[in-house]
């Protein structure tokens, strides 16, 4: 069992990078309900006005497959409708190695 970190990109659409924000934190807050969401953590790029990641590491594949399914992430997530350019781009990856984490 080995865990799984991913990496997504989001963009504002245009005009609604604060929408987008609260989004952010409203998805981050209703993260809590998910056990096996170890770290889901959003992030302006501050070389892309609009650009915003999402670093995610799941505890194993069970607990990535059952991201956002819950209700309270489910209603959070709703608030991006409208407010993203498109859709996220993802980056599924493996973890190596990092300080302060057991991989």
């Amino acid at each position: 069992m080995s865990k799984i970190s991913l990496i997504a990109k989001l963009t504002a659409a245009e005009g609604k990078s604060g929408e987008l924000e609260e989004a952010l934190r409203g998805v981050v807050a209703a993260a809590e309900e998910e056990a096996g969401l170890e770290i889901y953590s959003a992030h302006a790029a501050d070389d892309e006005p609009g650009v915003y990641y999402f670093f995610e590491l799941y505890r194993d594949d069970e607990a990535k497959e059952v991201h956002g399914k819950g209700d309270g992430m489910r209603a959070a997530m709703g608030a991006f409708a409208g407010v993203l350019a498109g859709r996220p781009e993802v980056i599924t990856m493996t973890p190596v190695a990092a300080k302060g984490l057991s991989i």
